[in-house]
């Protein structure tokens, strides 16, 4: 699995004229903010969203929005989230392709050495920083636009923190761990390496994390990917470099990455400051006033809802690894299989994860701004997004069943394997969407304690014992195995929406107000 499975899209348009009374720009950009012919929306004191195509109208207190606005605005969200994905997965894949080709050793040591930075390290400061997806929406909904940026101070200091037993673990107790894991002493230290190396880039990695919420909460959705598109190929480059032309061998792989994820959060900084000069979108002069010591006390409201972040994150993150350790029992053609499913899991979850960031960025909005009708219309169009998402990948997992396994594998075997199981990995897919959204919505309501429970126990009370007992003790093996984790998805899609469904919007948005007030004293 990857690490933004636990795991990390907004744009310019153009301004139209508030009328006369006195309306405040609301930044949701919509796509690119460079090319996109959209336009930005307006909001008044009573928190009333007025769009140029007249698709919102205030009523008293309560803001009206249609189905087609909603879905334009969560389109434009979304789509350069799954780039953004794909690109920041690419750091990691470019050290597996580059040492790959010098030996099988190699190989194996560098994916195990991803595998542990992704559960203890990656997952950890990507499941914190979700915290950011409540309070950096909530309070640029409400207007108060300073917090933002106290926000994301406190979560990067946070992180830098967390870094800390991060590094201790990564630097000092990887080997010895490592060595107990894993039959091949070699393997085991050359990750150890690995994991020492590229330890120097999660301070970066951690930093961008937080500064990528700053920019998504203001609806600069694209500006991740800008630095991405920078950065992934500049990776790539030093990969080859250092690997293979200055024949640094290995240890060239983790330090191309440990230089990649320092450079993140600069030319993401430098971005929102080149963005600030030339007016491209977003309100970066309104989020940032400054560095402040109340960034360095006040911490609880933040850490109540990243801790529970960071249950939902590494819950099923772990849960994944713990299914490839199961599979390796069954032997090398069945681990083959697993390691299949398990990179077609990693590209078709990237639409769902960016579909569910935007639902968090929105529908946290609407609530920090107090927009009942908005809100409501927000979860509407986010669910009958990932049911759409959720079909269209079925169908085309189902439609490619014969042609998918043959782009994996040559080996007769494993592709009849991969061939027999895609039926059930399909009807896996909408759980998958449905689930995953639904964590999204969570986060936007500010309810991820609810989502960690949910997680915990569906996982590892549910999904990983049937799991077990039909793969083993039946032995149904891979078929076992994918059963009782779609059977956990399929739980925590009904329990949340169930909650999602009875929850009460006027309790979320009293909270998220006084949210607000306990975090700027």
């Amino acid at each position: 699995m990857t690490a933004d499975r636990a795991q990390t899209l907004h744009p310019r348009a153009a301004a139209t004229r508030a009328d006369n009374e006195g309306l405040i720009s609301e930044t949701s950009a919509l796509l690119n903010h460079a090319d996109s012919g959209l336009a930005q929306e307006s909001s008044g004191p009573d928190g009333c969203i007025k769009g140029p195509d007249a698709t919102t109208k205030s009523i008293g207190d309560l803001t009206e929005t249609t189905w087609q606005h909603e879905s334009k605005v969560l389109a434009g969200y979304s789509v350069p989230m799954v780039l953004t994905f794909l690109l920041q997965q690419s750091l990691t894949v470019s050290s597996v392709f580059a040492v790959g080709h010098i030996g099988t050793t190699e190989l194996a040591s560098v994916s195990l050495a991803t595998m542990t930075a992704n559960i203890t390290g990656y997952s950890v400061f990507n499941g914190l920083a979700t915290s950011l997806d409540t309070l950096c929406a909530q309070a640029f909904g409400s207007g108060r636009k300073e917090l933002v940026g106290l926000y994301t101070q406190r979560m990067v200091y946070f992180l830098w923190l967390t870094t800390i037993p991060v590094g201790i673990i990564w630097f000092f107790l990887a080997e010895p761990i490592l060595v107990r894991l894993v039959p091949d002493a070699t393997v085991a230290h050359l990750a150890a390496t690995y994991l020492r190396i590229v330890v120097f880039g999660a301070p970066g990695y951690a930093a961008f994390e937080a500064i990528k919420r700053f920019v998504q909460a203001q609806g600069l959705f694209s500006a991740p990917l800008y630095v991405l598109i920078i950065c992934a190929p500049l990776n790539a480059s030093l990969n080859y470099l250092m690997v293979w032309h200055l024949q640094w061998g290995f240890i060239g792989a983790p330090l191309a990455v440990a230089v990649t994820h320092s450079l993140l959060p600069i030319v993401l900084v430098l971005y929102i400051r080149v963005s600030k000069t030339n007016n491209a979108g977003g309100d970066a002069p309104s989020c940032w006033t400054g560095f402040t010591p109340k960034a360095f006390r006040n911490w609880g409201v933040m850490i109540r809802l990243a801790i529970p972040g960071l249950l939902m994150t590494e819950a099923e993150v772990l849960a994944f690894e713990i299914l490839t350790f199961a599979a390796s029992r069954l032997g090398t053609t069945v681990l083959a299989t697993q390691s299949v499913l398990g990179t077609l899991v990693l590209l078709e979850f990237q639409v769902p994860f960016a579909l569910s960031i935007a639902a968090s960025t929105r529908i946290g909005t609407h609530i920090g701004a107090a927009r009942l009708q908005a809100a409501r219309m927000g979860l509407k169009v986010t669910l009958f997004a990932a049911i759409l998402v959720g079909t269209v990948n079925m169908t085309l997992f189902v439609s490619l069943r014969g042609v998918i396994p043959s782009l994996f594998s040559s080996d007769p075997e494993v592709i009849s394997n991969v061939a027999s199981i895609i039926p059930l990995f399909a009807a896996f897919q909408m759980f998958d969407a449905l689930a995953t959204t639904c964590n999204g919505i969570l986060r936007g309501m500010g309810r991820q304690e609810m989502g960690g429970y949910v997680q915990l126990f569906c996982y590892y009370v549910v999904a990983l014992p049937v799991s077990f007992s039909l793969g083993f003790a039946l032995d149904w093996q891979l078929w076992g195995l994918w059963t009782g984790v779609a059977l956990g998805l399929a739980l925590v899609s009904a329990i949340e929406l169930a909650y999602i469904f009875h929850t009460d919007w006027e309790r979320s948005i009293e909270e998220a107000r006084l949210r607000n007030q306990e975090s700027e004293i």
